[in-house]
């Protein structure tokens, strides 16, 4: 999709670039001189060293376009990187300025690692590092200045945020919410939030069992691996609307298998013990 987009062209929308498409431009290769459409803000003699500049970006700088597209057309850089993405959710102790990183999840749509605080958390910030284009849910606003501000780093790769991708198609209501509208459902999972999430790492800390936090980490895989899912229905329903859906629509993925699984007694004991009813 990416060498058919030119709305990170600089004052050039999605409504100038259908109609390029319309005209016979449909790729970057196809750019011709003069443009057969006008432009009111585009400079248009800038646009065809834009173009050589990201036909060198393509190659390993998603940076290059995140960095010009809106953050909700983001969608279109997702096939061409998907080799470099991790698919990235945190769990915390709250969101006060002193909270900490309880569990980290990342998927690279392959297998799942995670992280614990007080075993491997120190592993992070160099296993991030080998991707280009990190998939989040509202991360830009929460998990990646989170984990900047906790690790004392810079996380200087390409997002992909689906909360304004999905929030364009009409999905809004949170992580959860946006996959109840998508038809996914969560099983044993159901009902368990963020706010649960810290009940669970209480119940790990305060008690020691470990079942309390391989279900707060089956929770994190959960939204770490629903990601891909959200985010390869997120790319089929905008692509749809382009003239290169037959072409370009991917395929549904199939889960990974998943270390950990949720502990039906520790959920009901935590929901009992903290009177929470759902």
């Amino acid at each position: 999709m990416l060498e058919h987009t030119f709305c990170h062209i600089p004052g050039l929308g999605p409504k100038t670039e259908r109609r390029l498409w319309q005209a016979g431009i449909s790729c970057w290769d196809e750019w011709r001189e003069p443009p057969p459409v006008s432009m009111k803000t585009a400079c248009p003699t800038e646009i065809p060293a834009l173009l050589a500049s990201s036909r060198r970006a393509l190659a390993a700088d998603p940076a290059f376009f995140t960095g010009r597209l809106a953050a909700s057309e983001h969608w279109r850089i997702f096939p061409h990187y998907r080799d470099a993405v991790a698919y990235l959710d945190i769990e915390t102790t709250g969101l006060a300025d002193d909270a900490e990183v309880t569990t980290i999840a990342v998927y690279d749509g392959d297998a799942v690692t995670t992280f614990v605080n007080g075993e491997d958390l120190d592993r992070f910030p160099a296993f991030i590092d080998r991707f280009r284009v990190l998939v989040t849910y509202n991360g830009k606003g929460f998990d990646v200045p989170f984990l900047e501000r906790f690790f004392g780093i810079r996380l200087a790769q390409a997002q992909i945020d689906l909360r304004y991708v999905l929030a364009r198609l009409g999905f809004k209501g949170g992580l959860k919410g946006c996959e109840r509208g998508l038809g996914i459902s969560r099983g044993a999972l159901d009902g368990v939030d963020g706010y649960f999430a810290v009940l669970l790492w209480n119940e790990y800390r305060h008690t020691g069992d470990r079942r309390a936090l391989h279900t707060l980490l089956a929770y994190n895989i959960e939204d770490t691996v629903n990601l891909e899912r959200l985010a390869v229905e997120a790319y089929n329903r905008q692509v749809a609307t382009t003239p290169f859906a037959a072409e370009l629509s991917l395929e549904w993925p199939a889960p990974p298998p998943l270390p950990y699984s949720p502990d039906l007694d520790v959920i009901d004991r935590v929901r009992r013990k903290y009177r929470l009813d759902w």
